[in-house]
Order: C-alpha cells, then structure tokens, then sequence
C-alpha cells in the first residue's frame, strides 16, 4: 500500500489534497504534517513513497525541506506544492531533485497524474537497487583464504582509481569474477562493463568487434556500426584472455590507452572514449612477448596493477565456504530446500585434485545435490563426483 505524506501549512489544502487521494484510490495511506518540522521528523521514522511538500511554510520551508529529504531519504520523490508567487522557486526545486510540481488550487487530472507518475518512478527505483543489490551479490567474491582476502584487499584501494588491472590466472579460478567486482565498487558502475572475450572472436573480426566499422569497411559492412569500445565509453571494458588478440588488434589497443581514442575500421576520424580497461588471461604473458606474440609495450600499459588469483587447490580451506554457496545458489535457482553436506563429504571434496578450478566444484556440488541423498554423504561424493 503505498504511503503519501502531506506537507501543508494550511489546513483547508491538506483536507482537499487527503480528500482527492483517498477518493481516488482507497489503498493510499495518506499522512499529514503542518509544517516542515514536523514531516521530516515524520520521514525520520516512517518509510513514505511519495512527499507532497507546500513551498511556503512557517519554521522550515519546501526548499530546505527537499535538500534535507534529498539527504536522508534520497530515493523518496517529492512534488512541491507551489501558490500563484511561487512558480519560479517551483522551477529552481526541480533542479534540486524534486520530482514535479503542482500549482494551488490543485487541479485534479494533473495532480492525479503526477502522484501515479512519482510513485511508479519510486517503484522503480526500488527494483533497480534491489537489481543492482543482486548483481553485486552474483559477483560476490567467497573466501576467507590468505589469497582472496589479499585480492579483495587489492581490490579494496584499487577499484575506486582508474588504474588499468591485469587479472591473471587458470581456466575456472574466478578472472571474471575479480573484474566485476572492481567494476562494482568503482565510480564508474552507473555505466555498463562490457566483455569481451578475446579467444572467442576471429582474428579478422576482432578490430571491428573492439573499435567498430564504417559502412563498406569490408563486404558484410553492410551499414556503420559502434564497437565494444564506444558502448563502454564512461564505464569499464573487460578484454578477456587478451592473450589471444592479434598483434594487429593489439597495436589499436595500445593506441586507445596512449590516446583514449579509438578509429572505426575503414575511417579515419578519431574518437574519443573514456573507459577503464582491466584485462585477464591465462597465459604467460612475459613468455608470449618472448615468442613475438604478445607486444611488451602493451603489456606494461595493461599491468599497472596485477592480480594473480590462485587456483582451489591453492586455497582448499575455502571449499566448505564455496560448497555452501554453490548449495544455497543451487537450491535458489531450482527452488528447492538447501541440502547439507556431511562434514567427512566436505573433507574429502577438499582433498581432490580441481584441475578445473572453481567452475569444476560447482558443477561438482550441482550433479551431488541432484544425485546424492537428503544429507550429501562421503559415500555419494565416492559415487558421483569422481572425474
């Protein structure tokens, strides 16, 4: 049910206002303050969806009303109620975040229209942050290991520069992960991360897919098109196993980290990007630049920071962490109840040999929960999680 609450001086336009909001929808719950006082205390301690706030009020006005919500409520919109005099003051609060306003006597169908726009706005403020909370959480990084509490230490002082990353490491032991956590806790993560997995694409579309195309660049350049570079431009690009791009692709990427700007394939205009690069690869780069694979100067633009993240078997004291994870993620996914892995299971999960890293044990606790018993066992880890 959502809540409005009505701040007005004047008793006669809060008694109008409450009469138009209930009449109109009986699951409003509508509260009421007669000054600016009195609705932030109000707002203190109650959870509102939507401020209807007059501008000019004795003891504290709409004005500094709105700067104070903005402070302690932020997501909550506010409509500022505005007499004959107070129209420009109106206009200058919207630039101060307030949401619309209406003019006294209010007309009904405008302010009808604007109490559902405002709380359809607030609706969706909620959903973004409770996706945002998600995402963040599908990025969480598990682990209490010396090693992972080191990367998320780096991790820590790192993500809120612009400094560009080098994530190292096997198939499987988490590169990805590292990187959206740097792209989550940085400045930049109101714009997207784009991926781009390196090893993935032909070495003759690779240019174009970083850097896009022009019309005619090439036969299927059947009409222009933006590459990975421009649709991260205030954001973060992710080049994924970077070891594997051409020298050619290689050369265009150190240009756009000396310059921060990009060509088309087939024009010769310049563009200008602001991105964060983090790259990661499993490789060994140092001996790729030995073999005339890899250039040397891209690689010391790329390894500003480096972050080798070590592989399970490297960090075994977090399999009981991960293994619980993977359950209750498992458990979320195909809702059902979480299932519980037996202490002598978990020990001897944590003894294998996890070639494949940690996308290996996930897949590993996956087939034991389908598989296994109510209690996962050491006898079903016997039968089901050999290689």
């Amino acid at each position: 049910m959502p809540k409005i609450l009505i701040i007005e001086d004047e008793a006669a336009i809060r008694r109008v206002l409450v009469k138009i909001l209930s009449e109109e929808n009986d699951t409003y719950q509508v509260d009421e303050a007669e000054d600016g006082l009195v609705g932030i205390e109000k707002i203190k301690k109650d959870d509102y969806d939507l401020i209807l706030c007059d501008i000019k009020m004795p003891k504290m006005d709409g004005v500094e009303v709105l700067e104070a919500v903005k402070k302690i409520k932020p997501e909550i919109p506010i409509v500022m109620i505005s007499g004959h005099g107070d129209l420009d003051t109106a206009v200058n609060t919207m630039r101060l975040g307030a949401f619309d306003y209406i003019s006294k006597p209010p007309d009904l169908n405008r302010l009808l229209n604007t109490v559902r726009n405002a709380l359809d706005r607030k609706e969706l403020v909620v959903e973004n942050k409770l996706l945002k909370k998600k995402v963040g959480k599908n990025f969480e990084m598990i682990g209490e290991s010396d090693a992972i509490s080191h990367i998320k230490d780096i991790i820590e002082k790192v993500a809120h520069t612009d400094a560009r990353v080098l994530i190292t490491g096997s198939n499987g032991t988490g590169k990805e992960l590292v990187a959206h956590w740097l792209h989550q806790k940085s400045e930049r993560v109101k714009a997207p991360m784009i991926e781009v997995n390196c090893a993935a694409i032909p070495s003759e579309l690779i240019e174009s897919e970083l850097f896009g195309h022009v019309k005619g660049a090439f036969t299927s350049a059947v009409k222009d098109r933006a590459g990975k570079f421009e649709a991260a431009n205030g954001g973060t690009i992710f080049l994924d196993e970077i070891g594997d791009m051409s020298l050619p692709a290689q050369a265009k990427v150190l240009r756009a980290l000396q310059e921060s700007r990009i060509q088309r394939v087939g024009s010769d205009k310049d563009i200008k990007v602001d991105v964060r690069i983090i790259a990661a690869t499993n490789k060994d780069l140092k001996k790729e630049i030995e073999a005339g694979k890899f250039r040397e100067d891209l690689y010391h633009r790329l390894a500003v920071i480096l972050i080798q993240v070590p592989a399970l078997n490297d960090r075994r004291e977090d399999i009981p962490l991960l293994i619980k994870h993977f359950a209750e993620k498992i458990a979320t996914e195909q809702g059902t109840a979480v299932k519980v892995f037996s202490e002598k299971a978990i020990k001897m999960l944590q003894e294998y040999d996890w070639t494949g890293n940690i996308r290996e044990l996930r897949n590993v606790v996956e087939r034991l929960i389908i598989l296994g018993g109510a209690e996962v066992s050491e006898t079903d880890v016997s039968l089901f999680a050999s290689k």
